[in-house]
């Protein structure tokens, strides 16, 4: 286990867990939705692949490359 785990957007300098609470209040249910409100993953793009696993499983925290483990 990594003692680094991705929780956050660094470009648009977000947590996990705050754009999970706005995708709650937002209703919203896919990631390009939040790249439309500017909220994050519009610059490097590389926590999209998490933000995805947010989505799909509500976590807020992931180990690094937790994506490549999904099928």
């Amino acid at each position: 286990m990594s003692s680094f785990l991705v929780h956050k957007c660094v470009c648009h300098d977000i947590n996990f867990v705050d754009i999970k609470k706005y995708i709650i209040e937002q209703g919203i249910s896919n990631v390009k939705a939040l790249q439309d409100a500017d909220i994050c993953s519009t610059k490097c793009k590389m926590c999209k692949p998490y933000l995805e696993l947010l989505l799909k499983t509500g976590e807020v925290e992931f180990e690094p490359g937790a994506y490549l483990n999904e099928t």
